[in-house]
C-alpha cells in the first residue's frame, strides 16, 4: 500500500472517530442531569429567546450542556416553546423537557394553590402550623420531619450558609431563623421538603446578596442570625436596630450576660403576650440570657429575622449603649450606658 493511500486512510480514520466522539458527546449530553425527586418550578417568560431559555435550564442544573439543547432545539425543529410555568425534575433528559415545554404543559391551572405569608419575627412552630392550616401537610408529621437529623444534614449540603450548627441537640429546631420571612406560593399538595427548599431559596437570594459580609464577619451565620433574630424581637422599629446590635456587641466584648427577655419568653416556649414568673426568668434552658451565669449568645436563633435585622448585626450604630428597655406596647426603645436610667425606664415603661 503506497504511502499515499495510507495516509487517506488515517486521515479518514481520524475524522470518522472524531465524528464518533461529538455523537457520543452529544447524546451524553442530553441525558438526565439527577434525580426524578430533585423537582423544579421552572418559568419560561413571554419574549424569551432560545438562547435565554437554555441558560436558564443551565442555570436550574437541569440540563448538561447550554449548546448541545440549543443544537437539539434546531434539529429537533421543536421551536414553539411556550410560556408558563412548569414543573420539571433532574430526572428528565433534555429531550424530556424540550417536549413538555413546547406542549406547553404548565401548571398554573392544573394544582390548586395557597398564598401564605410569614411574617418577621415569627417562629419555626408558627411556619409549620401555617404550612399545615393552608395545604395537605400534616403538622405532626412535618414538625417531626423538620428536626430530622439525616434531612437537616441533606440540606446543609446543598445550601452554603447551612453548617453544622443546625444540627447541634441543644436546638428547639435546627431550621430556626433560616426559613426567610415572606410571602409564598405553594401547591395545596406540595411535599414537604419543596416548601422548606422553597423558602431556603429565598435565604439563599437575600444572603448572597450579603455574602461577602458574611464570610467576612469574626461571628459565624448561625451567630450573626441568631444575633439578628434577637434584634428582631426587641427592636419593632428599623431604627432601633442597629443600635440594639451594637448593645449586644458590647455585652458579649465586656463579659456580661445579655439579659434580654426575648430569649427567656423562647427559652421557655412562651409568647411576649404572656407573663414570665420567677420560675421562667431562672429556668436553665440553652436560650435564656436572663440568668446571670449565662454568658454569651444563645444556642441559636428565636424566630425568623428580616434582612435589616441581619443588616443590622453587620452593621452596628456607633455607640455606647450598654441598657436599653423595650416597651412592648409602644415598639418604643430606651438606650443608656447608665444602669440607674435603665431601671427609670424600666419602672416608667415596664
Amino acid at each position: 500500500m503506497s504511502k499515499k493511500k495510507k495516509k487517506v486512510i488515517i486521515s479518514a480514520s481520524a475524522v470518522i472517530l472524531i465524528v464518533l466522539l461529538l455523537v457520543i458527546g452529544y447524546f451524553f449530553n442530553l441525558r438526565a442531569v439527577g434525580d426524578e425527586a430533585d423537582v423544579i418550578n421552572f418559568t419560561v417568560n413571554a419574549g424569551d429567546s432560545k438562547e435565554v431559555i437554555a441558560d436558564n435550564l443551565k442555570e436550574a442544573n437541569l440540563i448538561r450542556s447550554k449548546y448541545v439543547t440549543l443544537v437539539y432545539i434546531l434539529l429537533s425543529g421543536n421551536t414553539n416553546i411556550q410560556a408558563g410555568n412548569y414543573e420539571l425534575n433532574r430526572g428528565m433528559s433534555t429531550q424530556d423537557i424540550i417536549s413538555v415545554l413546547v406542549n406547553g404543559d404548565i401548571i398554573d391551572n392544573k394544582r390548586a394553590s395557597a398564598r401564605i405569608t410569614f411574617k418577621e419575627g415569627i417562629r419555626l412552630e408558627e411556619y409549620m402550623r401555617l404550612l399545615a392550616d393552608n395545604t395537605d401537610l400534616s403538622y405532626d408529621t412535618i414538625i417531626a420531619e423538620v428536626n430530622d437529623p439525616d434531612y437537616l444534614q441533606s440540606l446543609i449540603a446543598d445550601y452554603w450558609f447551612l453548617t453544622e450548627d443546625i444540627l447541634n441537640t441543644d436546638l428547639y429546631y435546627g431550621l430556626e431563623g433560616y426559613l426567610y420571612p415572606e410571602t409564598y406560593d405553594f401547591y395545596v399538595d406540595t411535599t414537604f421538603d419543596m416548601a422548606i427548599r422553597k423558602m431556603l431559596d429565598e435565604t439563599d437570594a437575600r444572603l448572597s446578596e450579603i455574602r461577602d459580609e458574611l464570610e467576612n464577619s469574626e461571628y459565624s451565620i448561625h451567630e450573626i442570625l441568631t444575633m439578628a433574630s434577637i434584634v428582631e424581637k426587641e427592636a419593632i422599629h428599623i431604627e432601633d436596630r442597629a443600635k440594639v446590635a451594637q448593645v449586644i456587641y458590647t455585652r458579649l466584648d465586656l463579659g456580661m450576660n445579655l439579659g434580654m427577655d426575648v430569649t427567656t419568653y423562647y427559652g421557655v416556649r412562651k409568647d411576649l403576650t404572656e407573663s414570665l414568673t420567677t420560675v421562667d426568668l431562672n429556668d436553665e434552658n440553652p436560650y435564656n440570657t436572663r440568668i446571670a451565669s449565662f454568658i454569651g449568645l444563645p444556642v441559636g436563633p428565636i424566630c425568623s429575622p428580616a434582612i435589616t435585622s441581619i443588616e443590622a448585626v453587620l452593621n452596628p450604630a456607633d455607640t455606647n449603649y450598654v441598657y436599653f428597655f423595650a416597651d412592648i406596647i409602644t415598639g418604643n426603645v430606651y438606650f443608656t450606658d447608665n444602669y440607674d436610667e435603665f431601671l427609670e425606664f424600666r419602672e416608667i415603661y415596664g
